[in-house]
């Protein structure tokens, strides 16, 4: 199951963490996050204890969402040794989003 990732708990859990962590900027009313929900979920389960996987929701959390600069989600930022090494604006399939992460794992 992906982390709920949050102002409080982002830093140890994916700042300061030596893996890649894929990073979800979604919110409850927004559609196309919905849509992919399921899909960041299977990837939780795939690279569960390869790959962090986490969402952020930009409602709760707006600190996360101006620090990064979010501005249309879903975003999803791929984070490994506290720097974004990618990431993908908008609803996208599966295989796109392994692609990124086989990149950089």
């Amino acid at each position: 199951m992906a982390l709920e990732l949050t102002d409080a708990n982002f830093q140890a859990t994916v700042l300061d963490s030596d893996k890649l962590t894929l990073v979800d900027f979604w919110a409850e009313w927004c559609g196309p996050c919905r849509a992919i929900g399921p899909v960041i979920e299977e990837l939780a389960k795939e690279y569960d204890g390869k790959v962090n996987v986490g969402k952020v929701n930009v409602d709760h959390n707006p600190n996360l969402s101006v620090n990064y600069g979010i501005t249309s989600i879903p975003a999803i930022l791929f984070i490994k040794g506290g720097q974004i090494v990618d990431k993908q604006i908008g609803a996208v399939p599966k295989s796109v989003l392994d692609k990124k992460i086989q990149s950089h794992i």
